[in-house]
């Protein structure tokens, strides 16, 4: 298996933190980037090299990118991981929120990859994995903005892709469905605190509390699964397009493309009135 150079974003815990670890064990020489990035130290002794950089800031991003290709001369791989989730309903989430959300999930990822475009380009060949998700597929209730970020990562991808075929660069998309990580109850938070006292307040709270009772209680995939499926895209030699994996993943897909929209708008707007 051929070593490579690895920049990895939103490594500081969760899924990055582990999928760093388990990249670097395999040998490959792993960039991890983060806000915090103390929080990464304990992966030195594994060879992960940690890497302070924030997606929104211009200057902590050109900064990364060049620190690695003065260490390195090259990059082999960009994992593309940094994101989070704030739902509320779409009146509610303040337009600054909402920017926040696409400058984390979309213009961030996007800009790293501008940064890192010509190395690849240079060496002919290269590899961007973005996280994206079944959110980029399909819209849950009181999603918008976050659902909003995963369609364009969705749309950029596979733009890129047929753009940067030509110069050996492969572009992957890994679309997990429900994962037990710490993002559901943080995005369960943010749905609770953008309603709090609005019209919403009733369905919202209460899907919250779903969402909640859902991330905790080990009913849905466990990290493992999207790290696993990230090694993947970087070790083959021939990778997917998309892996799509975890928990109700195919399903929800293949349910969104198959019932009229207010058949699936009665179904999501279940998840606001019934307790599970």
């Amino acid at each position: 298996m051929e070593k490579k150079v690895i920049l990895l974003t939103g490594a500081s815990s969760g899924i990055g933190y582990d999928t760093a670890a388990a990249l670097a064990q395999q040998g490959h020489k792993v960039y991890a980037a983060a806000r915090r990035v103390e929080l990464i130290e304990p992966l030195r002794p594994l060879g992960v090299v940690p890497l302070k950089m924030d997606v929104t800031d211009e200057p902590s991003m050109q900064s990364a990118v060049q620190t690695l290709l003065e260490a390195e001369g090259r990059i082999d791989v960009l994992i593309n991981n940094a994101g989070y989730g704030y739902f509320g309903a779409v009146e509610n989430v303040t337009m600054e929120e909402a920017k926040r959300q696409l400058e984390v999930n979309v213009f961030g990822l996007a800009r790293l990859c501008q940064l890192v475009l010509p190395a690849m380009r240079k060496q002919r060949k290269g590899r961007i994995i973005n996280t994206s998700s079944v959110a980029g597929k399909s819209v849950l209730y009181y999603g918008g903005w976050y659902h909003v970020s995963k369609y364009s990562v969705e749309a950029l991808s596979d733009a890129m892709r047929m753009e940067l075929k030509p110069f050996g660069i492969d572009v992957v998309m890994i679309e997990p469905g429900a994962i037990q990580t710490a993002w559901g109850t943080i995005a369960a938070d943010h749905l609770a605190e953008s309603s709090r006292g609005t019209v919403y307040e009733k369905t919202a709270q209460r899907m919250a509390d779903n969402m909640r009772k859902i991330y905790t209680e080990g009913r849905i995939s466990h990290p493992s699964v999207v790290r696993r499926a990230i090694c993947r895209a970087v070790n083959s030699r021939c990778p997917r397009a998309r892996y799509r994996i975890g928990k109700w993943s195919t399903a929800i897909v293949f349910f969104h493309w198959l019932l009229p929209a207010k058949w699936w708008d009665a179904m999501m707007r279940m998840g606001g009135k019934i307790k599970v």
